[in-house]
């Protein structure tokens, strides 16, 4: 057996001896595009179970067994950290998300304000969230839940998880955080920033902080991850 190079996400219970049947994607780009052969190991996780190391039993063009031997790495969940972002052309949403998985995000939710125009596929998304938890070793996978409106999302929010509101109004110099730890969420808005009375809706809320991301205003896909690093380095797992 040789050192298992390859990480591949399975939504099946991962346990010692556990048998793991691979679709047809999966025994493709196994079988066919990396050329693995019967005994090679494969690094698998599923968001739950840790990652696992598993040996190829079975290999075939369409299908494919591979079975659990040990377990590589624990479970490792983020910090209780949301993203909430409004979606904005395709190749920058699928940044959004790609540095949300990277960067720590335990769940993604896009929203619908007044300037939003863009369409989404919640289920790229996911598949992207998937691939981006592979390439970066994660053993957690972040939720990406489906659209909704702002106003929505904002009347129905537990007030006790505060929001990290990236306000673009707020030019100057980036802020240091100061704040208590706890659950917390970062707002990013579309292209055309929030509207008039979107802004003060979210002034007036008690459990959202506006901050200001530098001198300059960002573009949504760069304030994202501007507002990521600023709560990890201050709140989250980068201490």
């Amino acid at each position: 057996m040789t050192e298992a190079k390859i990480r591949l996400y399975v939504d099946q219970a991962l346990a010692t001896g556990q048998p793991v049947a691979l679709d047809e994607a999966q025994a493709n780009y196994l079988f066919n595009v990396m050329r693995l052969g019967l005994g090679a190991l494969v690094k698998l996780f599923n968001g739950r179970d840790g990652e696992w190391l598993a040996a190829v039993e079975h290999a075939a063009k369409r299908n494919g067994i591979l079975r659990c031997t040990a377990q590589s790495a624990p479970l490792v969940p983020p910090p209780d950290l949301w993203l909430v972002f409004a979606p904005i052309k395709k190749a920058r949403t699928d940044f959004i998300v790609e540095k949300a998985v990277e960067m720590g995000a335990a769940r993604i939710l896009p929203v619908q304000t007044r300037y939003t125009n863009e369409r989404l596929r919640e289920d790229k998304l996911r598949a992207h969230a998937i691939e981006a938890a592979e390439q970066c070793e994660a053993t957690y996978v972040p939720p990406v839940e489906d659209l909704i409106p702002l106003d929505k999302l904002l009347a129905k929010w537990n007030p006790t998880r505060r929001i990290l509101w990236a306000d673009e109004g707020l030019q100057g110099r980036a802020a240091l955080l100061q704040a208590a730890p706890g659950p917390w969420a970062i707002l990013i808005g579309p292209e055309g920033g929030f509207s008039e009375e979107e802004r003060g809706k979210l002034r007036a809320l008690p459990f959202v902080t506006p901050i200001s991301l530098g001198p300059r205003i960002l573009r949504a896909d760069t304030a994202a991850v501007a507002a990521l690093t600023i709560w990890q380095t201050t709140l989250g797992d980068w201490l």
